[in-house]
Protein backbone atom coordinates (compact mmCIF):
# COMPACT_ATOMS: atom_id res chain seq x y z
CA UNK A 1 0.00 0.00 0.00
CA UNK A 2 1.52 3.61 -1.51
CA UNK A 3 1.80 6.19 0.99
CA UNK A 4 -1.70 8.36 -1.10
CA UNK A 5 -3.62 5.23 -0.31
CA UNK A 6 -2.50 5.20 3.04
CA UNK A 7 -4.05 8.75 4.02
CA UNK A 8 -7.08 7.81 1.75
CA UNK A 9 -7.37 5.00 3.88
CA UNK A 10 -7.03 7.02 7.22
CA UNK A 11 -9.68 9.95 6.03
CA UNK A 12 -12.03 6.95 5.68
CA UNK A 13 -11.82 5.38 9.18
CA UNK A 14 -11.89 8.65 11.14
CA UNK A 15 -14.00 10.08 8.95
CA UNK A 16 -17.44 9.35 10.43
CA UNK A 17 -15.88 8.63 14.44
CA UNK A 18 -14.26 12.42 14.19
CA UNK A 19 -17.49 13.98 13.00
CA UNK A 20 -19.78 12.68 15.55
CA UNK A 21 -16.74 13.34 18.25
CA UNK A 22 -17.07 17.00 17.54
CA UNK A 23 -20.90 17.06 16.58
CA UNK A 24 -22.31 15.40 19.70
CA UNK A 25 -20.09 17.22 22.29
CA UNK A 26 -21.13 20.49 21.40
CA UNK A 27 -24.95 19.22 21.01
CA UNK A 28 -24.36 18.16 24.62
CA UNK A 29 -23.48 21.36 25.93
CA UNK A 30 -26.69 22.53 24.41
CA UNK A 31 -28.65 19.92 26.03
CA UNK A 32 -27.33 20.68 29.62
CA UNK A 33 -27.61 24.38 29.41
CA UNK A 34 -31.48 23.72 28.35
CA UNK A 35 -32.12 21.05 31.24
CA UNK A 36 -30.45 24.02 33.27
CA UNK A 37 -32.60 26.85 32.20
CA UNK A 38 -31.12 28.17 28.88
CA UNK A 39 -33.03 27.38 25.73
CA UNK A 40 -30.89 29.78 23.16
CA UNK A 41 -29.59 26.79 21.25
CA UNK A 42 -32.54 24.96 20.87
CA UNK A 43 -34.52 28.52 19.84
CA UNK A 44 -31.20 29.13 16.75
CA UNK A 45 -31.58 25.01 15.74
CA UNK A 46 -28.41 24.15 17.11
CA UNK A 47 -29.51 21.14 19.91
CA UNK A 48 -29.29 18.83 17.59
CA UNK A 49 -27.02 15.38 17.26
CA UNK A 50 -27.21 16.16 13.11
CA UNK A 51 -23.48 17.02 12.37
CA UNK A 52 -24.44 19.39 9.49
CA UNK A 53 -25.62 21.91 11.93
CA UNK A 54 -21.80 22.28 13.90
CA UNK A 55 -19.93 21.41 11.41
CA UNK A 56 -16.59 24.26 10.93
CA UNK A 57 -14.73 23.85 7.93
CA UNK A 58 -11.18 24.34 9.47
CA UNK A 59 -11.94 22.94 12.79
CA UNK A 60 -14.29 19.80 11.99
CA UNK A 61 -12.33 18.55 8.77
CA UNK A 62 -9.31 20.45 7.78
CA UNK A 63 -7.63 20.65 11.50
CA UNK A 64 -8.33 16.76 12.83
CA UNK A 65 -6.90 15.59 8.76
CA UNK A 66 -3.81 17.69 9.42
CA UNK A 67 -3.24 16.65 12.82
CA UNK A 68 -3.49 13.74 11.92
CA UNK A 69 -1.14 13.53 8.94
CA UNK A 70 1.13 14.99 11.60
CA UNK A 71 0.91 11.91 13.27
CA UNK A 72 -0.72 14.11 16.09
CA UNK A 73 -3.78 13.38 18.64
CA UNK A 74 -6.66 14.21 16.20
CA UNK A 75 -8.97 16.69 17.77
CA UNK A 76 -10.95 19.45 16.64
CA UNK A 77 -13.86 22.08 17.18
CA UNK A 78 -17.42 22.29 15.79
CA UNK A 79 -18.77 25.61 15.57
CA UNK A 80 -19.68 26.30 19.30
CA UNK A 81 -23.06 26.13 20.99
CA UNK A 82 -24.40 29.23 21.79
CA UNK A 83 -25.30 29.16 25.81
CA UNK A 84 -26.84 32.03 27.50
CA UNK A 85 -24.93 31.38 31.24
CA UNK A 86 -27.01 34.54 32.56
CA UNK A 87 -30.13 32.29 31.98
CA UNK A 88 -29.45 29.45 33.62
CA UNK A 89 -30.65 28.54 37.17
CA UNK A 90 -27.51 29.35 39.30
CA UNK A 91 -25.10 30.22 36.68
CA UNK A 92 -21.65 30.24 38.89
CA UNK A 93 -22.42 26.55 39.21
CA UNK A 94 -24.16 25.32 36.40
CA UNK A 95 -21.98 26.58 33.74
CA UNK A 96 -19.56 23.48 35.13
CA UNK A 97 -22.21 20.71 34.11
CA UNK A 98 -22.81 22.41 31.11
CA UNK A 99 -18.99 22.38 30.39
CA UNK A 100 -18.69 19.35 31.36
CA UNK A 101 -21.18 17.49 29.11
CA UNK A 102 -18.88 17.76 26.09
CA UNK A 103 -16.23 15.83 27.32
CA UNK A 104 -18.68 13.39 29.08
CA UNK A 105 -20.40 12.69 25.13
CA UNK A 106 -16.75 12.36 23.95
CA UNK A 107 -16.47 9.52 26.86
CA UNK A 108 -20.14 7.50 26.25
CA UNK A 109 -19.03 7.61 22.38
CA UNK A 110 -15.70 6.29 23.41
CA UNK A 111 -17.65 3.39 25.84
CA UNK A 112 -19.78 2.89 22.51
CA UNK A 113 -17.02 2.56 20.20
CA UNK A 114 -15.55 -0.30 22.19
CA UNK A 115 -19.03 -2.06 22.67
CA UNK A 116 -19.58 -2.12 18.86
CA UNK A 117 -16.03 -3.26 18.48
CA UNK A 118 -16.50 -6.09 21.51
CA UNK A 119 -19.99 -7.28 19.62
CA UNK A 120 -18.43 -7.09 16.06
CA UNK A 121 -15.99 -9.48 17.39
CA UNK A 122 -18.20 -11.62 19.43
CA UNK A 123 -20.01 -11.85 15.78
CA UNK A 124 -17.15 -13.07 14.08
CA UNK A 125 -16.62 -9.68 12.08
CA UNK A 126 -12.87 -9.32 10.80
CA UNK A 127 -13.82 -6.81 8.22
CA UNK A 128 -10.62 -4.45 8.75
CA UNK A 129 -12.62 -1.12 8.23
CA UNK A 130 -15.20 -1.82 10.47
CA UNK A 131 -12.72 -2.78 13.72
CA UNK A 132 -10.15 0.11 12.57
CA UNK A 133 -13.54 2.47 12.46
CA UNK A 134 -14.55 1.23 15.86
CA UNK A 135 -10.71 1.93 16.94
CA UNK A 136 -10.74 5.17 15.67
CA UNK A 137 -13.70 6.02 17.16
CA UNK A 138 -12.09 4.90 20.97
CA UNK A 139 -8.84 7.36 19.72
CA UNK A 140 -11.01 10.33 18.51
CA UNK A 141 -13.39 10.54 21.84
CA UNK A 142 -10.18 9.81 23.83
CA UNK A 143 -8.42 12.80 22.59
CA UNK A 144 -11.55 15.01 22.85
CA UNK A 145 -12.00 14.17 25.99
CA UNK A 146 -8.75 14.76 27.27
CA UNK A 147 -7.86 17.71 25.45
CA UNK A 148 -10.94 19.65 26.74
CA UNK A 149 -10.82 18.64 30.21
CA UNK A 150 -7.34 20.85 30.03
CA UNK A 151 -8.07 23.46 32.67
CA UNK A 152 -7.51 26.58 30.47
CA UNK A 153 -10.57 28.88 29.15
CA UNK A 154 -12.21 28.56 26.96
CA UNK A 155 -11.51 24.92 27.30
CA UNK A 156 -14.00 22.91 28.96
CA UNK A 157 -11.92 22.38 31.89
CA UNK A 158 -11.27 25.98 32.19
CA UNK A 159 -14.95 26.27 32.62
CA UNK A 160 -15.28 23.72 35.37
CA UNK A 161 -12.30 25.36 37.77
CA UNK A 162 -13.99 28.84 37.00
CA UNK A 163 -16.88 27.37 38.41
CA UNK A 164 -15.40 25.42 41.70
CA UNK A 165 -13.48 29.32 42.22
CA UNK A 166 -14.49 31.78 44.75
CA UNK A 167 -16.59 34.27 42.98
CA UNK A 168 -13.65 37.08 43.10
CA UNK A 169 -11.10 34.96 41.97
CA UNK A 170 -13.36 32.56 39.64
CA UNK A 171 -13.75 36.36 37.88
CA UNK A 172 -10.51 37.13 36.99
CA UNK A 173 -9.93 33.46 35.59
CA UNK A 174 -12.70 33.65 33.56
CA UNK A 175 -11.43 36.94 32.17
CA UNK A 176 -8.45 34.84 30.17
CA UNK A 177 -11.21 33.31 27.99
CA UNK A 178 -11.38 36.81 25.71
CA UNK A 179 -7.72 35.22 24.68
CA UNK A 180 -9.20 32.46 23.63
CA UNK A 181 -8.62 32.06 19.76
CA UNK A 182 -5.01 32.62 20.59
CA UNK A 183 -4.97 30.06 23.47
CA UNK A 184 -6.40 27.11 21.13
CA UNK A 185 -3.59 28.07 18.51
CA UNK A 186 -0.52 28.34 21.20
CA UNK A 187 -2.29 24.45 22.34
CA UNK A 188 -2.18 23.34 19.14
CA UNK A 189 1.87 24.77 19.02
CA UNK A 190 2.75 22.90 22.06
CA UNK A 191 1.41 19.70 20.35
CA UNK A 192 5.12 20.18 18.73
CA UNK A 193 6.82 20.41 22.01
CA UNK A 194 8.22 17.41 24.16
CA UNK A 195 6.67 18.25 27.98
CA UNK A 196 3.33 19.65 26.94
CA UNK A 197 3.05 16.53 24.39
CA UNK A 198 3.99 13.85 26.81
CA UNK A 199 1.78 15.67 29.01
CA UNK A 200 -1.24 15.35 26.72
CA UNK A 201 -0.43 11.71 25.36
CA UNK A 202 -0.51 10.58 29.58
CA UNK A 203 -4.07 12.34 30.16
CA UNK A 204 -5.36 11.20 26.59
CA UNK A 205 -3.71 7.75 27.50
CA UNK A 206 -5.71 7.90 31.35
CA UNK A 207 -8.92 8.45 29.65
CA UNK A 208 -8.55 5.84 27.26
CA UNK A 209 -7.79 3.49 30.10
CA UNK A 210 -10.83 4.57 31.78
CA UNK A 211 -12.89 3.60 28.65
CA UNK A 212 -11.51 0.46 27.90
CA UNK A 213 -11.36 -1.10 31.01
CA UNK A 214 -15.39 -2.10 31.55
CA UNK A 215 -15.22 -4.24 28.49
CA UNK A 216 -11.41 -5.44 29.15
CA UNK A 217 -12.54 -9.30 29.70
CA UNK A 218 -13.65 -9.28 26.87
CA UNK A 219 -11.01 -7.49 24.70
CA UNK A 220 -8.12 -10.37 25.91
Amino acid sequence: MNDFDQVVRTIAVYAIPVLFAISLHEAAHGYAARYFGDNTAEKLGRLTPNPIKHIDLFGTILLPLLLQLMHLPPFGYAKPVPVDFNRLRNPKKQMGFVAAAGPAANFAMGLGWVLFYVLLRGAGVTEPFLLGMCQAGLTANAVMCAFNLIPIPPLDGGRIVTSMLPRDLAYKFASIERLGPFIFIGLILLLNTGPFQSFLHVLIGFVRYLIVLPFSPFLS
